[in-house]
């Protein structure tokens, strides 16, 4: 795994501009970031990330089975109780789910440590499934990368498969929904619609803000139609927390995300896991936090803590990190630190795609700081045969 420096593509923004990927810059910082990509050889993509990726995925679905079954385990992740019927049930009736992002530290020397499970609302993927991809095929043609340069992606046909996987499934009619003003959101919902419509789902757009309720309690679109089935990047902590949070269990709903991928987006999976399969490779020792002082080697996370936000470090060194944000009170976990490797002084976060339940790609995404936040970049990876590893095009 090294970082490589690279030219970047002359027509990159035009062509970003072109396929809608209107959020490559945010708050007049880049976020699309092609002056620089990832290498890596075939054995660190197939053994160190999508082999433990696929492990610790079919891990997480076995201690879903544990957790529905576990009123101890429901208030040490805080879900509110008057929904952990609902979500039980979801899990019990196999509610079909699309996909997830798992976070890994890793540097190719070691095993991919993960920091954590995005299982609700994962973003970073349209930039991670096609401009990635284009950036790839791109480069391959200007010369720019070593013949035979590939990538760790099938996001896309992974998507428009799972979506055909589920079509049957789907209760009609079917609404993708983000938060209105959130360009990301609505970049990543565009998408992701794009996809179903591939698999042959007809489908329709709406905005978080615009779901309705009917007089009996069903959730409606803006023309007071009943929606069977709704994809919604919001996450489901915060629907609980909306007025029409009281009538999901009631409403006969359909969500993707199902109700219980909440378990496995909230940090308190995290311990779990780690009581479950104590000294696996691939996790972190965890514990759920008792609110005093957090100790050398450890980091302090809140349970639905999104963009690195309200984290706590406190280094091997004595050093310590804190971010803001707005998880400041409620319930957290303690990670044992494991700290990101600085390549040139930027600290990459693999973000590995598992679709349905097949690993099928990885994002990248730096930032400056130890913590990966909302304003890290996106660079594009690519994999390189061992006999052009030498000829690494600057």
């Amino acid at each position: 795994m090294r970082r490589v420096a690279t030219a970047e593509r002359p027509d990159w923004r035009a062509k970003a501009a072109a396929c809608g990927f209107g959020f490559h810059t945010i708050d007049d910082a880049p976020y699309w970031d092609e002056s620089a990509y990832y290498a890596f050889n075939l054995r660190e993509i197939e053994v160190d990330i999508e082999t433990p990726s696929e492990e610790l995925h079919a891990m997480a679905l076995d201690m879903v089975e544990r957790i529905v079954g576990s009123e101890q385990h429901m208030q040490q992740l805080a879900i509110p109780e008057p929904y952990r019927d609902w979500i039980a049930q979801s899990w019990r009736e196999r509610q079909p789910h699309l996909y997830g992002r798992m976070d890994f530290a890793y540097d190719g020397t070691g095993p991919a440590k993960l920091y954590e499970l995005n299982y609700d609302t994962p973003t970073s993927l349209f930039e991670a499934a096609f401009f990635q991809w284009q950036w790839l095929e791109d480069q391959l043609a200007r010369g720019r990368l070593p013949a035979g340069s590939d990538q760790f992606n099938s996001i896309y046909e992974s998507l428009v498969e799972a979506f055909g996987t589920i079509a049957r499934g789907i209760a009609r009619p079917f609404h993708f929904a983000a938060v209105r003003d959130s360009v990301e959101d609505q970049g990543t919902v565009a998408y992701l619609r794009d996809c179903a419509l591939q698999a042959g789902i007809d489908c329709g757009v709406l905005a978080i803000e615009d779901l309705g309720i009917s007089a009996d309690g069903r959730f409606t679109d803006l023309d007071d139609n009943v929606i069977g089935c709704l994809f919604k990047l919001y996450p489901l902590e915060d629907m609980f927390r909306e007025s029409f949070g009281q009538h999901l269990p009631r409403s006969g709903l359909q969500l993707i995300e199902p109700p219980w991928k909440a378990l496995l987006s909230n940090k308190g999976i995290l311990p779990l896991l780690w009581d479950a399969h104590r000294g696996h490779p691939n996790l972190l020792p965890a514990a759920f936090d008792d609110g005093g002082e957090l100790p050398r080697g450890w980091v302090r996370k809140p349970l639905h803590s999104r963009e690195g936000a309200n984290i706590a470090m406190h280094l091997d060194d004595g050093r310590e990190l804190r971010t803001d944000g707005p998880y400041r009170d409620g319930p957290c976990i303690r990670q044992a630190c494991h700290p990101l490797t600085a390549f040139d002084g930027h600290y990459p976060l693999i973000g590995s795609w598992v679709v349905g339940d097949r690993a099928c790609g990885i994002g990248i995404r730096e930032d400056s700081s130890l913590v990966t936040q909302d304003s890290a970049r996106f660079v594009p990876h690519a994999i390189i045969a061992e006999e052009a590893r030498g000829v690494l095009i600057a």
